[in-house]
């Protein structure tokens, strides 16, 4: 039988008021955390200092990535650059390969692999069997972003808590419900991370620079009386 234990997590509702997360986990064992990235760099940008607080605290992650996004990459660069930069971060967070699921399905058009992306998530719900599910919103208007977003809340809508990470430059509105208070070191670790992406880098995108960052995570951080956070939307929260 299953045993049910209290974690906490160290979250933040948009009202201040701190909330604990306890789901069914195996004696010895904290949470099991499922990261869902539509392309490699996605969770990342995301919440890439609360995968390090995850781990730090010693919860479980499984992290599946749908896209490695070879048409996007230039036409100077191996077509498995982003795939061997996603290696990189593995190893960054000291994630073996049996930790993470990489599909090669082509960039924008996630769309017409719907149904196979559910059966994937849902043969995940069924191994993995996650407490808490981190993914894109359904305010992203990226168009892989939002199939992934809607296919989570189809797999795991009855089975686990949905939080949705924030990517500024793809929303026109993101609701800042649920805060992950970091540290500086966190903070560190997903600039560190980041950098594995050269490929990303090259196009001097503003979303992976530091000052970019460190400010939105210290803008999060005063939203929730912190040095730093990530924001999450909640979509379905499970005591």
């Amino acid at each position: 039988m299953t045993n049910f234990i209290r974690v906490d997590i160290n979250t933040t509702q948009a009202d201040g008021k701190s909330i604990q997360h306890s789901g069914a986990e195996t004696e010895g064992i904290n949470m099991r955390i499922l990261l869902l990235s539509p392309h490699t760099d996605d969770v990342e940008l995301g919440c890439g200092g609360g995968v390090t607080k995850f781990l730090e605290d010693g919860h479980e992650i499984f992290w599946m990535v749908f896209s490695t996004a070879e048409e996007s990459l230039p036409p100077s660069l191996p077509r498995d650059s982003l795939l061997n930069e996603f290696k990189g971060v593995l190893a960054s967070y000291n994630l073996e390969n049996g930790q993470s699921r990489v599909f090669n399905y082509q960039v924008r058009n996630l769309g017409q692999h719907r149904q196979e992306i559910l059966e994937e998530l849902i043969r995940t719900k069924d191994q993995f069997r996650p407490d808490l599910v981190i993914g894109p919103s359904k305010n992203d208007y990226h168009q892989d972003h939002q199939v992934v977003a809607h296919e989570m809340i189809r797999a795991f809508k009855s089975a686990a808590s949905i939080i949705s990470y924030e990517l500024p430059w793809n929303h026109v509105t993101f609701d800042t419900q649920l805060f992950i208070k970091l540290q500086r070191l966190h903070l560190e670790k997903k600039c560190e991370v980041l950098q594995r992406y050269k490929s990303q880098l090259m196009n001097e995108k503003s979303y992976f620079s530091e000052e970019y960052i460190y400010g939105l995570a210290r803008t999060r951080g005063v939203q929730c009386n912190a040095e730093y956070a990530e924001a999450f939307e909640v979509v379905r929260w499970m005591l």
